[in-house]
C-alpha cells in the first residue's frame, strides 16, 4: 500500500502563528523556500519528511499531531447540519466538505455557528412564548451547546487544568489518600468539611465556611465533589483564565464551562495523567481494575481515558458517550473517527441502547461504520440510585471504544475474531447522513439519496433508494 500523503496547511498556519514569526522565517527554519511553504500551507502540496524532521527538530514540536485535529469532526458535524432539509437542493459533496475543513476550518465553524442559529430560531418560532416575543431571545448558541463545543474541539483535554491536577496529587502527604488530602487543604483554608444525609451532592456555605457532602452518595461521587470544590476555591485563577481564552457568548455558557473544567479537575486529580495512563496500559484499560485502583466509579474511568491526549504521551484514542433511556446523548466525545450526532439520539444498532436490557454486565460489540472503520465497543449500564427507599433512580447506559487496530491494548478484545467480516455489525451516525440501503433500523431516509415508491412492493422500509 503507497504511503498516504499528509495535508495540513491548516496547523502549519496554526503552528506559524503561535510561534509569531513571517513565512519568511519560517520557511527558512524549515530549511524550504518561501513558495513551497506558502503550497504546503494552502494544501497545494503534502507536507515534506524534511518539514516534519524540522519542527522536530527546530521547536520541539510533537508531530503526530500534523495528522490529527478536528478536521474529521468538522466535517462530520457539516454533514449532519446539512442534512437538515433546507439544503436538500444544494448539499455540497463530501469531497468539498474536506476540503472545507482542511483548508478553511474557522470558515466551516462560521457555517456551523449560522446553522445553529438558524435552527434555535426556528424551533423558537415554532413554540408559541417564543413566537410572541420571549424578552430577551437571542440568536445565539444556547450556553450548553456553546460549552459542549468547547469541550468537544479541545479533544476533552484541557492542559493546564489537567497538569495542575496532577501536581495537586502529587501533593498528597504521608499515606492520605486523595480525598483526604483535599479534605485537608480546605481546612487549612479556614473550611470545614462535614457530611450529612443531604439531598444535594455538595452544598458550600460561602458565609460560614462550610461544606456539606451528601452521605448517601457513593464515596467516589463524594471525593469527585470534595475536588470540585477545591478546584472552585483554589484553582480559581487558573480556571478563569482558561475561560477568558474561550471568549463565551454569555455569562450562562461562562459558568456553566466554569463548572465543567472544575469537573475535568476533579478526574484529573482523582487519576493522575502519568500515573493513571501507565495503569491503563498495565492492565490493558480493564475498568473495573482501574476503578478499584484509582477509587472511582466505571464511568469516571472511562471518562479519564477518553481525555487522555496529552501532546508526546497520548493513550488510546477512545470515544466516550453516555446515553439516557431515551436516546438521548447527554456526554459525548470522541478522540476517533467515530463523530456522534450532534442532535438527537445515537445509532439504535449500537449496544450502548442493549445495555438498559442486561444491567451490570459489559457488552461487547464489533461495529463497521459506513466509512469502512472498524470499531470496538464496550457498554455498560451506570443506573445511580438515589440513596434510600422511594429516590428517583437516574438510568444511563455508557460506550467506550476505539478502532479495532487498538484492540491487543485492551482487554475487552481477547477471544474477538477482527479477521471475520460478518462478525463486525454496520452502525451509523444520523439516518440522514448514512448511506446504508438495507437498514431494518432506518427512519428517516438519507439526505444523499433519491427515493423511489412502488405502490405494489413493501420491503423493510416503505421506498428505495436510488
Amino acid at each position: 500500500m503507497a504511503p498516504q500523503k499528509l495535508y495540513a496547511g491548516a496547523k502549519l498556519r496554526d503552528v506559524r502563528s503561535r510561534l509569531g514569526v513571517t513565512q519568511k522565517d519560517f520557511a527558512a527554519k524549515l530549511g524550504v523556500s518561501l513558495p513551497y511553504l506558502n503550497q504546503m500551507e494552502n494544501n497545494n502540496r503534502p507536507v515534506s519528511t524534511t518539514v516534519v524532521l524540522a519542527l522536530a527538530q527546530e521547536f520541539g514540536f510533537d508531530v503526530t499531531e500534523l495528522g490529527q485535529g478536528d478536521s474529521e469532526r468538522l466535517v462530520s458535524d457539516m454533514r449532519e447540519a446539512l442534512a437538515d432539509p433546507i439544503f436538500a437542493e444544494a448539499a455540497p459533496q463530501l469531497a468539498d466538505l474536506r476540503l472545507t475543513a482542511s483548508n478553511a476550518p474557522a470558515l466551516a465553524r462560521a457555517f456551523l455557528s449560522l446553522h445553529r442559529a438558524y435552527r434555535q430560531t426556528h424551533e423558537r418560532l415554532a413554540s408559541l412564548d417564543e413566537a410572541l416575543g420571549r424578552e430577551g431571545a437571542q440568536l445565539q448558541p444556547s450556553p450548553w451547546e456553546e460549552v459542549r463545543d468547547f469541550f468537544h474541539y479541545c479533544d476533552n483535554y484541557i492542559d493546564p487544568v489537567d497538569r495542575a491536577a496532577e501536581h495537586f496529587a502529587q501533593l498528597k502527604s504521608g499515606e492520605h489518600d486523595i480525598a483526604q488530602a483535599a479534605a485537608q487543604r480546605l481546612s487549612l483554608a479556614g473550611i470545614t468539611v462535614r457530611k450529612a444525609r443531604t439531598s444535594p451532592l455538595r452544598a458550600f456555605d460561602a458565609e460560614r465556611q462550610e461544606l456539606t457532602l451528601s452521605s448517601l452518595a457513593p464515596p467516589e461521587t463524594q471525593t469527585f465533589q470534595l475536588l470540585v470544590q477545591v478546584a472552585l476555591l483554589r484553582q480559581n485563577q487558573l480556571l478563569d483564565a482558561t475561560l477568558d481564552l474561550a471568549r463565551f457568548q454569555s455569562e450562562e455558557a461562562r459558568a456553566i464551562a466554569k463548572l465543567g473544567l472544575a469537573n475535568y479537575f476533579a478526574g484529573a486529580a482523582m487519576m493522575p495523567y502519568q500515573a493513571f495512563h501507565a495503569a491503563a496500559q498495565e492492565t490493558r484499560h480493564d475498568l473495573e481494575l482501574l476503578a478499584a485502583r484509582f477509587g472511582a466509579s466505571v464511568e469516571q474511568v472511562a471518562h479519564r481515558l477518553s481525555t487522555l491526549q496529552r501532546p508526546g504521551a497520548k493513550g488510546v484514542p477512545f470515544f466516550f458517550v453516555r446515553v439516557d433511556q431515551a436516546g438521548t446523548i447527554t456526554k459525548r466525545h470522541s478522540a476517533t473517527r467515530l463523530q456522534f450526532a450532534r442532535f438527537g439520539g445515537a445509532c439504535p444498532l449500537w449496544n450502548v441502547h442493549r445495555a438498559f436490557e442486561t444491567p451490570g454486565r459489559f457488552l461487547r460489540q464489533l461495529a463497521e461504520t459506513p466509512d469502512g472503520v472498524r470499531y470496538i465497543s464496550l457498554a455498560i449500564d451506570v443506573s445511580k440510585t438515589g440513596g434510600h427507599f422511594g429516590a428517583p433512580r437516574r438510568r444511563y447506559a455508557i460506550a467506550l471504544g476505539c478502532e479495532v487496530r487498538h484492540g491487543a491494548g485492551l482487554v475487552y478484545a481477547d477471544d474477538l475474531d477482527f479477521t471475520r467480516a460478518s462478525a463486525f455489525e454496520p452502525i451509523g451516525i444520523s439516518c440522514r447522513i448514512c448511506e446504508r440501503e438495507n437498514c431494518h433500523q432506518r427512519s428517516v431516509p438519507p439526505l444523499e439519496k433519491r427515493l423511489s415508491i412502488d405502490p405494489a412492493r413493501r420491503d423493510t422500509l416503505p421506498y428505495r433508494l436510488d
